[in-house]
């Protein structure tokens, strides 16, 4: 079972098929999928899941603060479900290839005081930008 399927049997979920389906779709590693991807997907596994319970599913998930809900390219949104474990992004000029990483250090540790106009920073949300091997090889 995934650790996102876990994580929401704790809570008391309701798991119908299709929100089982939903989670089964976004669980494993570096997974960042578009509404439209997790509901390709979903369909492949449940014929008959309409593209609107996948987006109401997705939607419950990330009010439950379950997945996070990003964009990095200003277009279409995507679903993280490495919600509960700090991360930044790193993502493929080329082909949009997106990895979760974790660098050292605490990124709300680079920005200097003078540069923070007096805002309590709580967070830091950073995406690094380059081109994969496949795309830096073509």
């Amino acid at each position: 079972m995934s650790d996102l399927l876990e994580r929401l049997r704790s809570r008391g979920w309701r798991m119908t098929s299709q929100r089982r389906v939903v989670a089964e779709v976004l669980a494993g590693d570096h997974v960042h999928l578009t509404a439209d991807e997790v509901h390709a997907r979903a369909v492949e596994r449940l014929p008959e899941i309409a593209r609107a319970t996948v987006y109401n599913t997705l939607g419950e998930l990330v009010a439950l603060g379950e997945v996070v809900e990003f964009s990095t390219d200003g277009r279409a949104k995507r679903y993280d479900p490495n919600a509960h474990q700090a991360h930044q992004h790193l993502v493929c000029s080329g082909c949009g290839l997106i990895r979760d990483v974790r660098p050292a250090g605490d990124p709300l540790a680079v920005l200097p005081a003078e540069e923070r106009f007096g805002f309590a920073v709580e967070k830091a949300d950073v995406t690094y930008r380059g081109l994969c091997p496949e795309c830096s090889a073509g």
